[in-house]
């Protein structure tokens, strides 16, 4: 093989990628990007050791949880990238390692993790040991898939650690798990039994990740308010931002204004329309186009240039690869890097906005709006009308359909399970799966709409909060015992996490589809199954009637 990587729903045969990624990922990438989270795991190690002598670095926490950022499913492509980060990762390493020493006084020549002391600033042996860094290293099946679900949760956990990081919110007990849950992965005392906790524990830290992120973005722009987002265009030019960074979305808003250059979200930015802090800027016209696998047709109609802040960026097609521009960890060969901010100063989107000064309107896709911005507060804000809608018949219950899309035709079964719900349910939605039903007209209960989208991937909190305040509300003791049903779609390691902090809190029954994960093993799942009642979704039919039997 010259790569393996299962990480993602789309894994070639549901099995792993072994020639090229179905991302678009090439081996020597995913080899350079298996080599950076074996050496993450390796400063862990002595991030864990050096806690546990009373030392704290920061930096080094950071590096750590950008380092597993940049490697979440279509994030970064570029090898120059990574092996930049992997060189950076030795003086990382060094410098927590020197600090650890001089306090604990423990010998130089103590043994510790190979992740842990190799180094090579020869590119070559980086790449040769890139090849063996991988995977497949741990021999034990039930314990390289357990190391897997562990990595890949704290993976999404970083990705959202690092948003709320850029806004200044920040907890270290957060940073203190993603190192010890990597250093783990190192540990061969630890059985399946041990990782399990661990899991389960990466779910705890998933939900209060998330409440952080939602403290920052709330506390920065405002809660959410229900919003009817135009998705038509005007006769301006215009930027097209997309990913989950809201602070680029400020910036880009800030230094566009007058410009006579308009702002349109994509995908997962779609969630910004409702925040308030943003509906200020009368060029920030809504949102173009839909799911993120559909950029190389539509990236093509919009015309002006795109800023990609976060993951979901598809390999450019050649056509308008020079209007596609990078930041943060996202980065492609060819493509223009947008650089981080310095010194607490902004960043420069001149570039991007001279640029669409040049360029055509975007072509129209659709006209209308759809809905959104159902978080927390604007869906508890009509928790006694919910209450009573229950109560009287009216609303039999609720459907959490959050997760990811995909390119799988498959996926259309959220979108069939959607239409064929009764009228008496209500969809909650939040991730980018909402793409395959937001545009459908499905109407409301009492004034309610039946499509409920809470926002981002991360505002998956936001359902896992109206949950367990309804059970407050309602007297109920056990979450399981409310009306609500889970059907979840998954595609990346963000989905990953949110999973976990749904079992975390003791939710049972989740549907997980259109395929259960590939690096599951079967002796995992019979746990998982075992434990949480895991299952995977099968027909629509099927599916919809035993929703609602358990509704």
């Amino acid at each position: 093989m010259s790569m393996f990587c299962y990480q993602c729903q789309e894994a070639a045969g549901n099995e792993g990628c072994t020639v090229k990624g179905v991302c678009g990922k090439e081996p020597e990438t995913a080899n350079l990007q298996d080599l950076l989270i074996w050496l993450s795991k390796g400063i862990s190690y002595f991030g864990v050791k050096a806690r546990e002598a009373g030392i704290e670095d920061e930096e080094a926490s950071l590096f750590v949880t950008e380092s597993l950022f940049s490697t979440v499913t279509n994030v970064n492509f570029d090898d120059e990238w990574f092996e930049e980060r992997i060189n950076r990762s030795y003086e990382v390493r060094s410098r927590i390692r020197e600090k650890y020493e001089s306090q604990a006084g423990e010998l130089e020549n103590s043994e510790h993790p190979e992740a842990a002391t190799w180094r090579s600033h020869n590119l070559d042996k980086c790449h040769e040991k890139a090849r063996e860094a991988g995977v497949m290293t741990t021999e034990n099946e039930d314990v390289r898939s357990l190391r897997e679900l562990l990595t890949y949760g704290i993976k999404g956990i970083a990705a959202y650690a690092d948003h709320a990081y850029v806004l200044g919110e920040k907890k270290q007990e957060i940073f203190d798990f993603i190192q010890k849950g990597l250093a783990a992965t190192l540990d061969d005392s630890l059985g399946v039994a041990d990782l399990v906790d661990l899991v389960i524990e990466a779910g705890n830290i998933a939900v209060e990740t998330m409440e952080t992120l939602d403290q920052a973005n709330t506390g920065a722009y405002g809660d959410p308010e229900p919003t009817e987002v135009n998705i038509g265009v005007r006769d301006n030019p215009g930027i097209l931002i997309s990913g989950h960074d809201l602070k680029d979305m400020e910036e880009l808003l800030e230094q566009t204004e007058g410009e006579g250059v308009d702002v349109y979200t994509h995908g997962e930015m779609l969630p910004a329309n409702a925040y308030p802090a943003f509906k200020k800027y009368d060029h920030f016209v809504g949102n173009y186009g839909n799911s993120w696998w559909k950029q190389n047709e539509e990236f093509e109609k919009f015309n002006g240039p795109i800023l990609m802040t976060t993951n979901c960026l598809v390999p450019p097609e050649d056509s308008y690869k020079e209007r596609v521009y990078t930041t943060g960890v996202v980065s492609f060969p060819g493509l223009t890097h947008i650089e981080n901010r310095k010194n607490g100063g902004h960043k420069d989107f001149w570039e991007i906005i001279d640029h669409a000064k040049e360029t055509e309107p975007p072509q129209e896709l659709e006209s209308g709006t759809i809905p959104g911005g159902f978080a927390h507060d604007a869906v508890l804000s009509r928790a006694d009308d919910i209450i009573k809608g229950i109560q009287s018949g009216d609303i039999r219950g609720f459907v959490v359909m959050a997760g990811c899309d995909g390119r799988h035709a498959s996926r259309d079964y959220y979108k069939e399970v959607a239409r064929e719900l009764p009228e008496d349910t209500i969809i909650l939605t939040a991730g980018c799966a909402k793409f395959r039903y937001n545009k459908l007209d499905l109407g409301t209960i009492n004034g309610i709409p039946r499509i409920l989208d809470a926002g981002q991937c991360n505002d998956s909190y936001s359902l896992i909060k109206i949950a367990g305040e309804l059970a407050k509300a309602t007297g109920v003791d056990d979450i399981n015992e409310l009306p609500i049903a889970y059907d979840i779609a998954w595609y990346e390691q963000k989905a990953v996490t949110v999973l976990l902090a749904l079992l975390s809190q003791g939710i049972k029954g989740i549907r997980l589809g259109p395929t259960l994960p590939a690096f599951v093993s079967e002796g995992v799942l019979d746990v998982l199954v075992d434990k949480f009642d895991i299952k995977p979704i099968k027909t629509v039919e099927d599916d919809v009637e035993a929703i609602l039997e358990e509704l």
